[in-house]
């Protein structure tokens, strides 16, 4: 039985000779073993044992009385040994350690070549960054999930298709880059997954994605978003749901328009060059229902109040709906019955660094709003001038 940790021997002697210790911990093994072989005639034929601090320069061990330890198991056997109990956990023989074990645990790898990348071994389970580009992936390695430590992963410029989302079962992810692979879409699993407490940076440039889920915006841990270089026709219409994004860019996809919601970011940097962004249209789209459908009336109750809703108390389709609601620039929410109206916006009002539009030195971009009621709609007409 065997611990790996940083050890500092303090001798108590020292300080009547006029000495001091050396304050300082050491690489070191510590090993809970059997002093001699059980004795027959002992009494309870209980097993001896002592604690063995092994170091570089002294890899036999000293041997020391049984004392507590940081790990509960280790520490545990330490107080069974002490109280002279039987020990039900196997202990360590006295053998020496081998160079190896006084290494400290990795905690990044860097591959860059197919040649490179591990087929028979193991991932360190200790690692906490691994980048594996230029590899020739085809699909995610299982065993990059069993990573349980992972805080950054890079599998840019590989062949990645499809995430699973068993992604989402790396708790302490904080960081992925899948640029330059040819995913179609970010599921909705991952996006209902721990990654909504971890993730902060996320890349998914030059791939192939046509269109986020409105799920997407449940990542508020987001502070890093790079799309660019995909098929993106909108971008989530509920993005101004990420309060603590600071860095948005989707150049060279192929927004006609900016969600309603755009509006609510503050932003740091903001790169939207290279979109073929529409002009805004004279008039506006009219979807108003009059008298109110008891659908829309409903939804419009639950959203404005507030009043929880989910899978377990109304259906399915209902939540997805309840979801998918607009947001009228009053503030208050419509599902079928609106008016849609574009209108231009100067993004500096939303980014404090902001990339040209275009060539021609525009940093203007349409912005579709909604209206729940013509009232509404009247009362705003200015916006839409």
């Amino acid at each position: 039985m065997r611990l790996h940790c940083e050890v500092e021997v303090v001798n108590r002697h020292l300080p009547a000779l006029g000495l001091k210790n050396r304050g300082k911990g050491v690489r070191a093994v510590l090993s809970l073993c059997q002093q001699t072989p059980r004795a027959k005639g002992a009494p309870g034929g209980r097993t001896p044992a002592c604690l063995v601090v092994c170091t570089l320069k002294d890899k036999r061990g000293t041997r020391y009385e049984a004392n507590s330890s940081s790990l509960k198991g280790f520490l545990s056997a330490v107080r069974l040994a002490h109280r002279g109990c039987d020990i039900n956990t196997s202990l360590s023989t006295l053998t020496p350690v081998k160079t190896s074990e006084f290494e400290k645990l990795k905690t990044k790898m860097v591959i860059t070549s197919k040649k490179d990348y591990p087929l028979t071994k193991n991932f360190p389970y200790s690692l906490e960054h691994l980048q594996a580009s230029y590899c020739g992936l085809v699909r995610v390695d299982m065993r990059v999930l069993s990573l349980k430590n992972l805080k950054k992963l890079d599998l840019s410029h590989n062949l990645i298709k499809k995430l699973p989302a068993t992604i989402g079962d790396l708790i302490y992810l904080q960081e992925l880059n899948l640029h330059d692979n040819h995913l179609e879409s970010f599921s909705v699993s991952l996006c209902q997954s721990t990654l909504q407490k971890s993730l902060r940076s996320l890349d998914l440039s030059k791939n192939k994605i046509k269109a986020l889920p409105v799920q997407f915006c449940q990542l508020q841990e987001l502070t890093n978003v790079n799309l660019d270089d995909n098929e993106l026709i909108l971008l989530p219409f509920k993005i101004g749901q990420l309060t603590r994004l600071r860095f948005l860019s989707a150049a060279g996809n192929k927004l006609l328009n900016l969600p309603c919601e755009f509006k609510n970011l503050s932003l740091e940097y903001l790169d939207i060059f290279g979109n073929t962004f529409e002009q805004p249209k004279v008039l506006p789209d009219i979807k108003l229902q009059v008298p109110l459908t008891l659908l829309e009336a409903s939804a419009r109750a639950v959203l404005n109040n507030r009043i929880p809703y989910g899978p377990s108390i109304i259906p399915f389709h209902l939540c997805q709906d309840l979801d998918t609601a607009k947001t009228c620039v009053c503030g208050r929410f419509c599902l079928d019955s609106f008016i849609q109206g574009t209108t231009v916006v100067n993004l500096h009002s939303i980014a404090h660094t902001v990339v040209l539009v275009d060539n021609m030195g525009r940093v203007e971009a349409p912005v579709i709003s909604y209206f729940c009621s013509l009232a509404c709609y009247v009362n705003s007409c200015d916006i839409l001038r």
